[in-house]
């Protein structure tokens, strides 16, 4: 059974259409007219083995934060589309990752349960056209709309770009383990029976 699905979620102030298939080869086409967060965005397929389309119009005569954390609402709504019951997953992911000076973890349980923990000091810095506190809203909106619980814990490191390259990278990687078929399982991986 293929696991994807097609989110279209249409604002006042962004029109999204994002295309998600979990068993992919890291195959991405990001079109949402903010070139630094287009780069994050093949990372998260890249290193997550997901294949993603996703276009974007968005306000962006504003600025980017409405794209980003809409585009973070699609892709956690396509999230949990795609997953369905869970049943057979492994459930839990994690990642430490090292870009140059910078290291970050990343660590994910698709519980069904909305929690981000963000412990890492991203230096207010705009990058191209996207403001660096939009990494921590991205994935607040991913975690909300994903039902899942994820921690980024930003160990140490100085550049922007590094960091934030890093927490993307390293997210990916956990989710990637997270959505992965579990061999040994059956059912769905909770003693309550649903995630």
């Amino acid at each position: 059974m293929p696991r994807t699905a097609r989110i279209q979620r249409k604002t006042a102030e962004t029109d999204i259409d994002l295309i998600l298939n979990l068993d992919g080869t890291g195959c991405v086409e990001a079109a949402t007219g903010v070139g630094f967060f287009d780069h994050m965005l093949t990372h998260i397929g890249k290193h997550g083995l997901f294949d993603l389309t996703i276009t974007c119009k968005g306000d962006l005569h504003i600025d980017a934060h409405h794209t980003v954390e809409d585009v973070g609402i699609c892709l956690g709504k396509a999230l949990v589309e795609a997953l369905g019951t869970k049943a057979g997953i492994r459930r839990y992911g994690d990642a430490t990752l090292p870009m140059d000076e910078t290291l970050v973890t990343a660590a994910v349980d698709l519980s069904g349960r909305p929690f981000l923990v963000w412990k890492a000091n991203v230096p207010n810095e705009v990058l191209g056209t996207f403001s660096s506190q939009l990494g921590q809203e991205f994935w607040q909106a991913v975690a909300s709309a994903g039902l899942m619980n994820l921690h980024v814990v930003h160990h140490y490191g100085t550049n922007t770009h590094h960091i934030l390259e890093a927490i993307f990278k390293a997210s990916a990687r956990a989710l990637r383990q997270a959505v992965e078929p579990d061999p040994r399982a059956t059912g769905v991986p909770s003693t309550k029976g649903v995630l």
